[in-house]
């Protein structure tokens, strides 16, 4: 089953510490390229400077943890890397219970989630607790020790460009830069991951596909001031892929136009294939890499299709996010969406017919030969294809029209195609 293979990525890459920059970004990656051979992995230095941002300084971490008066390890990164603040710089101190609290970060609505909290722009330390466990914090010296190095170096993303026949692309984008968090994170580089093998394995592309795997919005920036201009010449339909693992619900988040060609098709297959999903507006509910892609002067039509919306579930950037919150269902029903939706784009052509007025369908074996009352019926969805087969409206566009799903006409479109009834007018 596809969904167990990629839970099974999931649990493999989940341990690793990921942040903007580091080796647990390579390290991911190097997972991701055994998987998909093709992918490029690229380095950017610390210090490059790109539209209004700048390469900070490289974060790795070895080791970190606090001794209480007791003797007790707690707050201990090798046991879940949630607990230390990213990007924290090193610390070897003895602090009292006041000033460790002003570095503790908890939930006090979550006692029992350790909290996801980063501080990449600004030098600080601190360490992320559980409620319950700060609150059973005595007075006294505590010990704290983070081992971590905050130098220059450089931010890791990854590619992949898969030929088609047309030079117009499909644009995936996703970020590997959270550490153990598996709706939030895992699930959008593992389902890509599958999806770029789904790709793969098309015998016939009609476009072609542009993939990365970066870190959140410093990435995506970054790569967006390397390739703006190719991108919006070739780019006709994009999507951030993110929080696709859980099995409670499936989320629309349209892109900042609203009536891209990506927003069509994920409508439509969303509408057919699932039935019941949310739909979140741009203006209020963007917060991953949608804001990047549609931001003023990008404008790229880049949408997203998740299962529960990032921020819509309480599990989200804490350590509840977990191995448990996703599962293989869940991740296979993303899956499923999104391949459709490749499929969708791969068979939206626009056609005209090849006849004037209505052809006689019987005398090419398209029409019963015997007519009953029965017979409009058998025939009907034929014939509404046929009657918007103008050269005005797209595929999508007809199904949406007469009200049957993209995938049911396929068969149809054919053999209207193979009896020379109707043509393809765009590529």
């Amino acid at each position: 089953m596809i969904g167990e293979k990629i839970y099974n990525l999931c649990k493999e890459l989940f341990s690793i510490n990921r942040s903007i920059t580091g080796n647990g970004v390579r390290d991911t990656l190097k997972i991701l390229k055994r998987e998909l051979p093709d992918l490029a992995i690229a380095e950017v230095h610390t210090g490059t400077k790109f539209f209004d941002w700048t390469i900070p300084k490289e974060w790795n971490i070895q080791e970190a943890y606090i001794i209480d008066p007791q003797g007790n390890k707690i707050c201990d990164f090798s046991k879940n890397n949630l607990h230390v603040v990213g990007y924290s710089i090193p610390i070897d101190k003895v602090v009292n219970l006041d000033e460790l609290n002003s570095h503790l970060y908890s939930i006090p609505e979550q006692p029992n989630a350790i909290p996801y909290v980063t501080s990449y722009y600004k030098e600080r330390w601190g360490f992320c607790i559980t409620e319950s466990e700060r609150n059973k914090l005595i007075d006294g010296e505590y010990k704290v020790y983070i081992n971590s190095t905050l130098k220059d170096g450089s931010l890791t993303y990854g590619e992949i460009l898969i030929k088609g026949e047309s030079e117009k692309e499909i644009f995936f984008s996703t970020y590997i830069c959270h550490p153990s968090m598996a709706n939030n994170e895992l699930s959008g580089p593992t389902l890509v991951t599958y999806l770029v093998k789904y790709i793969k394995s098309l015998n016939k592309r009609r476009y072609s596909y542009r993939i990365i795997f970066v870190p959140e919005t410093i990435g995506s920036i970054m790569y967006l001031s390397k390739h703006l201009k190719t991108m919006k010449k070739k780019i006709i339909a994009g999507f951030n892929v993110s929080c696709v693992g859980d099995n409670h619900s499936y989320s629309f988040l349209p892109s900042k136009d609203g009536t891209t060609l990506s927003d069509k098709i994920s409508r439509h297959v969303l509408k057919n294939l699932i039935s019941n999903f949310n739909v979140y507006s741009f203006l209020e509910d963007r917060g991953s890499d949608e804001r990047q892609y549609c931001a003023p002067g990008i404008d790229l039509p880049v949408c997203s299709i998740m299962r529960t919306k990032y921020d819509e579930y309480k599990e989200y950037h804490t350590s509840l996010d977990n191995l448990d919150y996703i599962s293989s269902e869940g991740l296979s029903g993303a899956y499923d969406v999104y391949k459709e939706v490749i499929n969708t784009l791969e068979n939206n052509y626009i056609y005209v017919s090849t006849v004037l007025g209505e052809p006689q369908l019987g005398k090419r074996g398209l029409y019963p030969t015997i007519s009953t009352k029965y017979t409009h019926a058998i025939v009907k969805d034929m014939l509404n294809l046929l009657v918007y087969c103008d050269g005005k409206l797209d595929l999508v566009d007809i199904a949406e029209k007469i009200n049957v799903p993209i995938w049911e006409l396929y068969d149809m479109v054919n053999s209207l195609l193979d009896q020379g009834v109707i043509k393809v007018i765009s590529k």
